[in-house]
């Protein structure tokens, strides 16, 4: 048994956030259905590389769902789709504010029929606001939250992270407010009883919640955290430092019993022994010396020859992994974390494992992303609606 079997899930959405997050429930045990359009279905289904006209990464999105293709903006379809609203126990959206309500589908709507109804919504700015009318991506919340103003070097503009990081944690949050909202349903009643909500996630508040203590040190101190390329401000020594042979290493000596390990280990028994650098405080306004002493040591030695001898001293450190460093790595294929599994073609494509690791009820991949309405006609059936009903309605375009 899976921790989350019994739990259905109905998905209205597309590309990143709002299938991310239900792709989290399903690989947990949930029975997700997901609403697809009739003119190709989730664009992400052809995003990035693709085998045979697939995208690679739809496999991974969409594994564990059932695709069912809806025509929404026909009243037939918004009908299927509030049945299948109604039945489920979490309803995931990321559509812009307001399109929901207009096929009939919105949180009231939906409560005033079901009130146990828990609706996650995903959206850029919130459902309220003066600008929740406005279209959203992970990009601009990445942006507004201010993940964005942090990240990168002093001397150049803003850079983005290699992904959607924006939306990914927007979906994390919408997984946590799901599995609180659920929690508290079963807790006043139960399914068909209990007390559902709305769970309203802004892709930029999502970013902001993990803005550390930006907000309380400008207050108090007027201070604006800046870019510091890849060492992080206030905390010495962490950083990026470049190896003999030109490899770069992350070393985090920042423990206050860690960096004196850390300066006997590349020789600077000086800096281990010095009072005024043996708590964090204190290493803070001699950061540049520290990073200097440590970068001139990583110059001398190639990157596996640092890492030895970094471990024999226990100081936390790492090679910034590449996805090839990660299929050679004996940490990665200990604890499984790339699985092989069967394409439709019969070729295998390696997926990433699910996270995190529960010891009772862990969570697996039962099938990877699955053809447009591939479960159209089995969803239908189970709502009650006959073969001749399915055939009208694919004949008029409503599946």
């Amino acid at each position: 048994m899976s921790a989350l079997t019994g739990v259905k899930v109905l998905e209205l959405g597309t590309l990143i956030a709002g299938p991310f997050a239900a792709r989290m429930l399903a690989e947990f045990g949930a029975d997700v259905i997901k609403i697809e359009a009739t003119d190709g279905g989730d664009p992400i289904r052809t995003w990035r590389h693709l085998h045979r006209g697939t995208s690679l990464w739809w496999y991974v999105q969409a594994r564990n769902k059932k695709s069912v293709t809806l025509n929404l903006k026909d009243k037939r379809a918004q009908e299927i789709a509030r049945k299948l609203a109604l039945d489920a126990d979490i309803v995931i959206e990321n559509y812009r504010p307001g399109v929901l309500e207009k096929w009939g589908l919105g949180y009231e709507q939906l409560r005033a029929l079901n009130p146990a109804t828990i609706m996650v919504r995903l959206s850029g700015y919130g459902q309220t606001g003066p600008l929740r009318d406005k279209p959203g991506f992970g990009a601009i919340g990445e942006s507004m939250g201010g993940i964005r103003f942090v990240t990168g070097f002093p001397d150049r503009p803003p850079v983005r992270i290699g992904i959607s990081i924006g939306d990914s944690i927007a979906a994390l949050h919408g997984v946590i407010g799901a599995l609180i909202a659920l929690h508290h349903r079963d807790a006043t009643g139960g399914r068909g009883k209990g007390a559902g909500q709305m769970v309203d996630v802004a892709l930029y508040e999502a970013v902001f919640n993990l803005m550390e203590s930006t907000v309380p040190e400008y207050d108090r101190a007027g201070v604006i955290r800046q870019r510091t390329g890849g060492a992080l401000p206030g905390i010495v020594p962490s950083n990026t430092y470049t190896c003999a042979d030109g490899a770069a290493i992350v070393i985090a000596g920042n423990g206050d019993a860690i960096f004196k390990r850390l300066m006997t280990a590349i020789g600077r028994d000086d800096l281990a022994d010095d009072p005024a650098l043996a708590r964090n405080d204190g290493r803070v306004p001699r950061t540049q010396e520290i990073d200097a002493a440590i970068q001139s040591w990583c110059s001398q030695h190639r990157i596996d020859d640092a890492l030895a001898a970094l471990a024999a001293a226990d100081v936390p450190a790492s090679k910034i992994y590449s996805v090839a460093d990660m299929f050679r790595d004996a940490q990665y294929a200990a604890r499984g974390m790339i699985e092989r599994h069967r394409l439709p073609d019969g070729s295998d494509l390696a997926v990433p494992a699910v996270t995190p690791k529960l010891s009772a009820t862990p969570g697996a991949t039962r099938w990877l992303g699955p053809r447009l309405g591939e479960h159209t006609d089995e969803v239908l059936a189970a709502l009650g609606y006959d073969e001749s009903e399915i055939a009208a309605l694919r004949e008029d375009g409503v599946i």
